[in-house]
């Protein structure tokens, strides 16, 4: 039914199911009846799991109604549904990307949370699906963002944009988006600052760059995606707000989760900020960034 990176999710996912799993069986096997005291275990657990206050209640609710319309009156039963639920929240308003279309990805995100290295692990993941992939180095202010950036260019063996440490960001996007043109690339990334501590700077520069995009390459999808680190829980949800105020954001890519308990904040970013998780990252591997899929997620957490 699943494939190959399922069994890497499954791995990778360990510490989150362990926390989850376990409790949750351990509650189920106590359980006499389907009640109000398994429905008050079941979302203690929950919560401890990082799933947040807000979006705990939501699958409660949800678990109830599934459970009443369907008629489940075995405990057995309880987890398969449980299971539905998860998979159906985190798949809600999702639209499918065609792989086909040619894109710009902005990825932006704090430094420290794997965003260099998503940007190179996406880079060769769409040059070994047979796309031709150029690199931006437009966080120009942070040292070593350009080497490092450099370095997963040869890495992935694709073309890489970049000026001199300092220099303005919306000029590296310019001249990445007349590349784009010349060399008919198919996926331009754009690695963008990384600062929230003055969002009026941030909000500014990246206003900057989205008018290049739209004007140089208007008739070519352009999507936004924030990096999170899986490994901080509901700080990423935080995180996540706070750039929200700064751009509108597309999707998510949540790194770090083969490091952490707390993958059930996958589920809270989505229920929360109504925003797809659309890559996660399971290990340190170059093939360990995939796109996320809702029903494999929720089977290997649970």
């Amino acid at each position: 039914m699943f494939g190959k990176f399922f069994d890497k999710l499954k791995t990778g996912l360990s510490k989150t199911r362990d926390n989850l799993t376990d409790k949750i069986n351990e509650a189920l096997n106590i359980a006499i009846a389907i009640d109000d005291d398994l429905y008050e275990e079941l979302e203690e657990i929950l919560i401890m799991s990082d799933i947040g206050m807000e979006t705990t209640i939501e699958i409660i609710d949800r678990l109830k109604e599934k459970i009443r319309k369907e008629k489940i009156n075995d405990v057995a039963e309880v987890k398969p549904a449980l299971k539905a639920v998860i998979a159906e929240m985190l798949t809600e308003g999702d639209y499918e990307d065609s792989d086909d279309e040619k894109k710009v990805m902005l990825i932006i995100g704090v430094n420290g949370v794997g965003k260099t290295t998503s940007i190179g692990k996406l880079a060769a993941k769409n040059k070994k699906e047979g796309k031709k992939v150029l690199l931006a180095a437009a966080d120009t202010f942070r040292a070593a963002a350009i080497d490092q950036l450099d370095i997963w260019s040869k890495r992935a063996g694709v073309d890489i944009v970049k000026h001199q440490e300092g220099s303005d960001p919306a000029a590296v996007v310019f001249d990445a988006a007349s590349a784009t043109k010349a060399r008919n690339v198919d996926l331009l990334i754009c690695d963008t600052a990384g600062r929230l501590h003055n969002k009026k700077n941030l909000m500014d520069e990246l206003a900057k760059i989205n008018r290049i995009i739209d004007r140089e390459l208007g008739d070519i999808k352009k999507e936004t995606l924030l990096v999170l680190d899986g490994t901080t829980g509901q700080n990423a949800v935080i995180q996540a707000k706070q750039f929200m105020e700064s751009c509108p954001i597309d999707g998510i890519i949540l790194t770090k989760l083969d490091g952490t308990a707390k993958g059930g904040v996958v589920i809270s970013i989505k229920n929360t900020l109504n925003i797809p998780v659309k890559y996660i990252g399971i290990g340190e591997g170059v093939d360990d960034l995939q796109k996320f899929n809702a029903e494999e997620f929720a089977q290997a957490i649970l």
